[in-house]
């Protein structure tokens, strides 16, 4: 299976078993991707601070600093680092495991073991959503109480001051800008991630609310319609 627009692409692995590290780095170099992997936290710190990635893969069971470290430390970056999406990997594959990567803002997860090519689809999803479609011409910036999004810049802001988002909410909220006071089914949205269940937008939107909601559990921009969806609904 040949990725999108691959060449153009770099992944960093990061990964402390070395023969999973090496499968799948060439894995992901078989489907043309430019692939740089790391043993551990420390290596991928580095890397991440001189280099740009597309996208990152982060094994969440790792000696000294685990995934969920290395997200939440990747989050607080400024810049493309701190945007950079990032797929996890989990071996025991709880659901607690995979909210919490979510929560921390990782893009997406997987369990151990995997299929290779369900490892493919999964990054080829994130880069679209991370690419964003175009919008609109004639699409204006929203305002959302003290928020305000701008979906051609994927930017979002709090009383004038930037709010840090990642690929995945970016996507999202482009997405339900797109068609604003009408529900968008959240199988639809859960397409975006290769996640049937939908599960992952569930968890990016309660991400989203605290950042936009006043009271996020009483949201009145980031609407939950029952048995749809979600829907935009700014002022």
């Amino acid at each position: 299976m040949a990725a999108t627009d691959a060449p153009d692409r770099h992944l960093l692995v990061v990964d402390d078993d070395d023969r999973i590290r090496d499968l799948l780095k060439q894995y992901l170099a078989r489907a043309g991707f430019r692939v740089t992997a790391a043993p551990g936290g420390p290596q991928a710190r580095t890397l991440l601070e001189t280099l740009n990635f597309d996208l990152a893969v982060f094994d969440v069971m790792m000696p000294g600093e685990d995934g969920f470290s290395l997200v939440r430390w990747l989050r607080e970056q400024k810049g493309h680092a701190g945007r950079t999406p990032v797929l996890m990997l989990t071996a025991r594959g709880l659901a607690g495991d995979r909210i919490e990567g979510l929560k921390l803002g990782a893009d997406d997860y997987l369990a151990k073991p995997f299929e290779p090519e369900e490892l493919l689809l999964r990054i080829e999803a994130i880069l679209r959503r991370a690419q964003g479609r175009p919008a609109a011409s004639a699409a204006q910036p929203l305002s959302l109480g003290l928020c305000r999004f701008d979906p051609e810049r994927g930017e979002l802001t709090r009383e004038g001051a930037p709010v840090r988002l990642t690929e995945a909410e970016v996507g999202l909220l482009k997405r339900l800008a797109r068609s604003p006071h009408e529900p968008v089914d959240r199988l639809e949205l859960a397409r975006e991630t290769v996640d049937p269940s939908g599960r992952a937008v569930d968890v990016q939107v309660t991400r989203l609310r605290r950042k936009i909601e006043s009271d996020p559990k009483t949201p009145r921009y980031l609407q939950t319609v029952r048995g749809r969806g979600y829907l935009l609904a700014p002022d």
